[in-house]
């Protein structure tokens, strides 16, 4: 019976080491993600939302912040309202932009540790969408209302899932990589001025 347990409670250790491996492995495709295309995307689309300096209000991390203040964070992005209007976008720029990432994405979701992780999956998903959405349009220009609000139903969903997203990844950088997450404070859209200068 002891050796039993003892095989259990090891078996249950390794499980679990391969399981934070797996979530460190994810985090560095997080990480890659925001890099490449996400923060791009937070910053560029927040200049045009109607409510910019609510969600700016909200989602303006400080070096002071706790577990509580991501929590509260999170469950304002969780809800986010984002007040858009797609006459006020350059959707040709932003098609032009997706189009460049696509075989980025693409190589993205044939990532096996993804599946792991299904809300970061559902933001790849929403991203890539609005790539298609915006893709199957010849042009960008005199569309429909109707049509403009659709598009803008697709940005509001990316852009919920960028929010959350971010601030997950943010908070594991604060707790386990205090250098990455320095860069992130003074660089961040959600904040006045912007820098990654240290003064």
């Amino acid at each position: 019976l002891q050796v039993l347990l003892v095989v259990v409670i090891i078996e249950r250790l390794l499980a679990r080491r391969e399981t934070q491996a797996k979530l460190q492995k994810l985090n560095m495709v997080v990480g890659a993600f925001f890099s490449e295309l996400g923060n791009y995307l937070l910053q560029d689309l927040l200049r045009h939302f109607d409510n910019r300096l609510e969600i700016s209000r909200h989602l303006s991390i400080t070096d002071s912040w706790t577990k509580k203040d991501f929590q509260k964070a999170v469950a304002f992005a969780d809800h986010l309202k984002v007040e858009v209007d797609c006459r006020n976008i350059d959707l040709a720029g932003l098609k032009a932009f997706l189009a460049q990432k696509r075989e980025f994405l693409l190589t993205m979701l044939e990532n096996p540790n993804l599946l792991e992780h299904d809300r970061f999956t559902d933001l790849l998903w929403a991203v890539t969408h609005l790539d298609e959405e915006l893709e199957a349009r010849p042009s960008l220009t005199g569309l429909p209302d109707k049509d403009l609000e659709h598009l803008a139903g697709d940005i509001r969903r990316m852009y919920d899932h960028l929010a959350s997203e971010w601030l997950d990844y943010v908070q594991h950088l604060k707790s386990r990589y205090p250098f990455l997450f320095s860069l992130v404070l003074r660089t961040h859209p959600f904040q006045e001025h912007r820098s990654a200068i240290i003064t």
